[in-house]
Parts: structure tokens; C-alpha cells; sequence
């Protein structure tokens, strides 16, 4: 017999198993003479006794999991590895079993895929509690992005939570980013996605799931009281039932709206404190992004109602040893507070996760970005996390795609020099052609509906050219426009905020210095890429415009145009705020003046050739003269939504 697993691990699978270090000493000892005497046993396990006197044991099932060593080490080690590499050499160019009574010509065999492996081999290697917590997730929908497996290539599940690639057919060789129950779990959600496909080849499928009609009916119906009331009637009861509310939907994995429910909760909390940070137009947006997801997960054919819920992501994903690539930081204003967002590319699974942070203001209110980059978080300076690579053994990523540093004495996170690693990000984090990418932010779904997760809009785009337009007082932005090698163009704008007022002088030292590449939040409006960088790449290494030294004393060049007033955005930015009033006072309490207010709206929309939004607002100023208070819900909810995915189309 052979050991057919063994023969099909690549040295990259090798080294997803354990580590490229571990896979070249390997090598390299064999190389030098050390090889092993192996022997094959009955039951398949292969014995490898090294000159050393090592002795490895590779057991005929469980992979490099089960396999023991006689040298000491705790985990992977050079001699399991080797002897893999060893029973591989001893098998190069040796005929497979049976071919003198093969055909000459026969047809290629079908890979084995993970769709083949039943409960009960999963039952047998993960153990129950990995089934029952997937059937967890299953109950509350996921989706999964597959990989089929070819003759070069592993039969690869892209998770919301993790990756999981089998490297060899069946449970023995399965490398997964999670950790922990977190990994068991995992591959049988994996396993049952390949088994939920149609038909091989599909690559994206949708698993389990439950009716949002009868999941969000608590929560809509709070937040139809909060619009009915406004938020002088958001008393304490309802903020608990809201409280109660968001609990139960984190335990249904409605993770989305569940979010939107605390951060309604946190606008009603902030009005009662009388404080600064609160903000009616969010009061009203998180109103109406409740009715939206309803109706979205509802409407067949559309984005899966797990992408709309949340469902299909983990409350919190431990990682393993994992590389990250800082792609800047944000520093802002929440009302006493001032906030940090450290911004990170996990090149494996492509996605950005962000390091949240927030401190009291002093009384001085002087706490700025470079002060902040001087600190540090898990042991590490802010500033190299957001301009290097961190490595770290000791990191969870939330549902919300929040990271989290491990700090304790065995949690190890280092950081090193960031260097070329932007170009080596997948092509969904990195774009060289902006046309593409402009596309591509256009086939999203609304804002109201798409997934709340951190750092969503974010993206490193390639540079080929940059022509600096200067800045511009009335607005306090500096502007430049970007070209991409792959062709297309995007207005990068550096707005002043007093949290960074080193910002705007270091991003226009960057941009003079032909940079190579620009990490920003990036936006679509009025027909064109808006980027805001987070950190802008330059020959001389990373620039993080947030984090450097200055003190808004710098002179910057002018720009050559003046700021030009746009009717259509008015138009929307005044139908934005009338629904943010209607939703802070509350629909029973509008009065005369309210209605008159919106039909002025509605006649503006009609004026710039905004049909449809302006019959929205045409019916919702009906409706607040009708007694009915569920059509008055309706219509404000119809026009709340409409306009806010208008603002962001335009």
C-alpha cells in the first residue's frame, strides 16, 4: 500500500501545515544525507527513525494533528515534516500500484471533494460539540465562497469568519485560520457548504437561514416607537426593551441589526445625557436601516438574507499565528472623546480589520494624532502598527471585523518593516485599475443593507500618476487627482480636523514625492472616486497623514478652482435633514409647519429631476395629516430610505 495523502502534499501545503522555516530545514537535512529509515506498518502508519535518534510517527488518519516524535517538541516539528519529504523522495518517479495492469490510455479520475464527507466522519474527528455549534450557525444562515478542487489546486472554503482549505481529500490535512472550537467548527461548515452546492463548480452558496420577518419583528416594532415618539419619549423602559432586544438578536446571530439596535441605543443614551455627540441624522438612518434589512432579506432572488442579517458571521473568531498589513489610521471626534481606528490587511482571507480605541479629551482638548502615535497597544507603538506588518500569535477578529491584541505574557505580537507588502494583497483589497473598482463599488448593495463592518470601504489603489489641484480654504480640504497603472482616476481629499492638524501638510509631502501607492476609505460621488487616505505610500516608506507631527502653522499650495454649488446635493441634503427632524421629534408630534417643510422638499427633488423621491415625499406629507399612525410609519420609512440611498448614488 502507499500513503496516498502524504504523495499529494505540496511544500506549500507543508508550509500551511506548519511553517516555511520548517519545511527548508527539512529539506535542507535530507539534502546533507540526514534521511530517515522508513517503514510502513499494516495498519498505514509510516515510521520514520532519523540519524539523530528522533523517531516520528505518522498515523494512517488525522494528518500532522496525530503524528508524535520522540525529539520534544511541543508542536510541528523538522522531523514529521521530514519525513513526509522523505517518503515523498522514496516514492518520486515509482510506478503506482497496478500500473502493469492498467491501460495504456484512461480517463482522468475526479478529485474528491470535501461534499463527500459524511456527519459522521466529522462526528468522528471533531468531536459532537463541532457539529452542534455549527448547526448553530447553520439554523442562522451563512454563505460560503468555494473554491473546487483541480489537480494543482485544494478544495477551498471562504468562511465570513475563516478559510478553510483541505489540502489533501478528506479530514487529515485541513488548514484553517481559526483556532481553537472556533477550527472544528469551521470545517464542518465548510463541509456542508460544499455539500449545499447545486452542482460542482458553483462559487458562492447559501446554507440554513430562518425568516427575518418573524426575527426582527421585536426590534422594528421598538424602533417604530422610538419614530412615533421621538426622543424626548425614549424613556428608560424602552431603552432597556431595546437593550433586551439587541441581546436577543446577538443570540439569533442576527449580528447586523443587532448592531443597529445598540447603536440606536447609544443615540437615545446620548440625547438623555445631553451630550454633544449626539446626532439626529444618525437617529434617523438607524431608523430606517431596521425596515431596510426586513425587506431586503425578504426579497427573493437578492442578497442573501445571511449577508443582510449578519447571521453567517461568529461573534468572535480566535486567529492563529497570522501576518497583518497596516494600511493607516483615522483619528476622530466623539463628542468629549477622541477616537482611533488602526486600519489592517489580512492578506490571506481579504479583509480589513481595525484596532478600535478611544480616550477622554483633556480640558485643553489637546489630544492629537501624533500624541496618540506615540502610545501603545498589545506592547506595540500605534504608529508602526498602522506603517508596518504585524505578526502575532495572540488575536481575535469580532463579527464587526473589530481586532483584538491579546496582552498577556504568552501573547506575542511583533512588528516589522512594512516594506513592498501592499503589493502582495489580493486583488479584492488591492486595485490598479480604478475604472474596475469604480464598478465594482457600483454593484454594491445599499449602505442601509450591506454588512456593518469596520473599515468596509477601504482599499490600497496603486499609483501611476498624480496631479496636485491644492487646497481650498471654503471647504478646508486639499485635494490631488490619482491615476491607476491600470487605467481610471480618483479625487483623494485630505479633510482638516483639529484631531490631525499635521494631516494636511504631511499628505501633501507624500503626494509631491511620486508615491507608489495610497491606503483610504473610497467612495462614489457625483460620477466619481472620492478617496480619503489613511496612508499614503511613498519610496521612503509608509506616511500615516493622521498620526504626523504639525500644527496647522504649514503654508499649502492654493487650489486653482473655487468649490462649485451643487443643486442636487442640496436638494437631498435638505430631504435628509427634514427626515432626521420628522424622527427626533417624533411623527406624533409633527405639527402644520413639518408639512409644510416637506412638501417644499418634495417640490426641490421634483425640480432636479428626483421623481421618484419627490412622490416619496409628496405621500409622507399626506400621511402626517392622517390619523393612521402606521401609515404615517410607512411613508416616513418609504422617503427615509429612498433618500438615503439616493445621497449615496449621487
Amino acid at each position: 500500500m502507499t500513503r496516498s495523502d502524504l504523495l499529494a502534499l505540496t511544500p506549500d501545503a507543508l508550509a500551511a501545515l506548519a511553517n516555511r522555516g520548517l519545511v527548508k530545514r527539512a529539506a535542507k537535512d535530507l539534502d546533507a544525507g540526514a534521511a530517515p529509515e522508513l517503514a510502513l506498518a499494516e495498519d498505514g502508519a509510516l515510521t520514520a527513525v532519523f540519524p539523530d535518534g528522533a523517531r516520528a510517527v505518522l498515523a494512517a488518519e488525522g494528518g500532522l494533528e496525530t503524528a508524535t516524535c520522540t525529539c520534544g517538541a511541543s508542536g510541528k516539528c523538522r522531523h514529521r515534516i521530514g519525513a513526509v519529504l522523505a517518503y515523498q523522495r522514496e516514492h518520486e518517479g515509482a510506478p503506482a500500484e497496478d500500473d502493469a495492469a492498467a491501460p495504456a490510455e484512461t480517463a482522468p479520475q475526479p478529485v474528491a471533494t470535501p461534499a463527500a464527507i459524511t456527519d459522521d466522519q466529522l462526528r468522528e474527528a471533531l468531536g459532537h460539540h463541532a457539529l452542534k455549534a455549527a448547526e448553530a450557525t447553520r439554523r442562522a444562515g451563512y454563505t460560503a465562497r468555494l473554491v473546487w478542487p483541480g489537480p494543482d489546486r485544494p478544495a477551498v472554503a471562504e468562511l465570513p469568519a475563516a478559510t478553510v482549505s483541505f489540502l489533501v481529500p478528506g479530514l487529515g490535512y485541513v488548514h484553517t485560520d481559526a483556532t481553537g472550537p472556533a477550527r472544528a467548527a469551521a470545517i464542518v461548515l465548510a463541509v456542508w457548504a460544499f455539500r449545499e452546492a447545486p452542482a460542482e463548480g458553483t462559487t458562492t452558496v447559501s446554507v440554513g437561514g430562518t425568516s427575518a420577518e418573524s426575527s426582527l419583528a421585536g426590534a422594528l416594532a421598538l424602533a417604530e416607537q422610538v419614530l412615533l415618539d421621538g426622543v424626548d419619549g425614549a424613556d428608560a423602559v424602552l431603552r432597556a426593551a431595546l437593550q433586551r432586544e439587541a441581546k436577543a438578536l446577538t443570540r439569533r446571530r442576527a449580528h447586523w441589526p443587532a448592531g443597529a439596535v445598540n447603536d440606536l441605543i447609544d443615540q437615545l443614551q446620548r440625547y438623555e445625557d445631553r451630550s454633544a455627540a449626539y446626532d439626529p441624522h444618525r437617529l434617523a438612518a438607524l431608523l430606517a436601516e431596521l425596515p431596510a434589512r426586513a425587506r431586503a432579506s425578504a426579497h427573493p432572488g437578492g442578497t442573501p438574507p445571511a449577508q443582510i442579517l449578519g447571521s453567517e458571521e461568529a461573534d468572535a473568531t480566535p486567529l492563529t499565528l497570522v501576518r497583518l498589513t497596516g494600511i493607516g489610521a483615522r483619528i476622530g471626534t466623539d463628542g468629549d472623546r477622541r477616537t482611533l481606528e488602526v486600519y489592517f490587511a489580512q492578506p490571506e482571507t481579504g479583509m480589513v480589520l481595525a484596532i478600535q480605541r478611544e480616550w477622554p479629551l483633556p480640558e485643553d482638548g489637546n489630544l492629537t494624532g501624533a500624541e496618540l502615535a506615540g502610545r501603545k497597544i498589545a506592547g506595540c507603538r500605534i504608529s508602526a502598527l498602522a506603517g508596518g506588518n504585524t505578526v502575532t500569535e495572540a488575536a481575535t477578529r469580532t463579527a464587526a471585523r473589530a481586532l483584538k491584541l491579546g496582552t498577556g505574557r504568552l501573547a506575542k505580537t511583533q512588528v516589522l518593516p512594512l516594506g513592498l507588502a501592499w503589493n502582495d494583497l489580493p486583488n479584492s483589497l488591492r486595485a490598479t485599475d480604478l475604472d474596475a473598482l469604480a464598478a465594482e463599488l457600483a454593484d454594491l448593495p445599499p449602505g442601509l443593507v450591506r454588512p456593518r463592518v469596520a473599515a468596509e470601504s477601504l482599499r490600497v489603489i496603486a499609483i501611476a500618476s498624480v496631479d496636485a489641484l491644492g487646497y481650498d480654504p471654503a471647504t478646508q480640504c486639499l485635494e490631488a487627482r490619482i491615476t491607476a497603472p491600470g487605467g481610471g482616476s480618483a479625487r483623494l481629499r485630505v479633510q482638516h480636523r483639529a484631531a490631525a492638524p499635521g494631516a494636511l501638510e504631511a499628505a501633501e509631502k507624500a503626494l509631491a514625492t511620486e508615491p507608489l501607492a495610497v491606503a483610504g476609505h473610497v467612495r462614489r460621488h457625483r460620477g466619481e472616486l472620492i478617496v480619503e487616505p489613511t496612508a499614503i505610500l511613498t519610496g521612503d516608506g509608509p506616511v500615516v497623514p493622521d498620526l504626523a507631527p504639525g500644527d496647522d502653522s504649514a503654508d499649502l499650495a492654493a487650489a486653482d478652482h473655487a468649490a462649485t454649488t451643487d443643486p442636487v446635493a442640496a436638494a437631498i441634503e435638505a430631504a435628509t435633514v427634514v427626515c432626521a427632524d420628522l424622527a427626533h421629534q417624533g411623527l406624533r408630534r409633527s405639527r402644520e409647519p413639518s408639512r409644510v417643510r416637506v412638501e417644499t422638499v418634495a417640490a426641490n427633488l421634483k425640480r432636479v429631476g428626483l421623481q421618484r423621491a419627490a412622490n416619496d415625499f409628496v405621500q409622507l406629507s399626506k400621511a402626517l395629516g392622517d390619523e393612521d399612525e402606521a401609515v404615517k410609519r410607512a411613508a416616513w420609512t418609504a422617503a427615509a430610505i429612498r433618500i438615503q440611498t439616493t445621497a449615496e448614488l449621487h
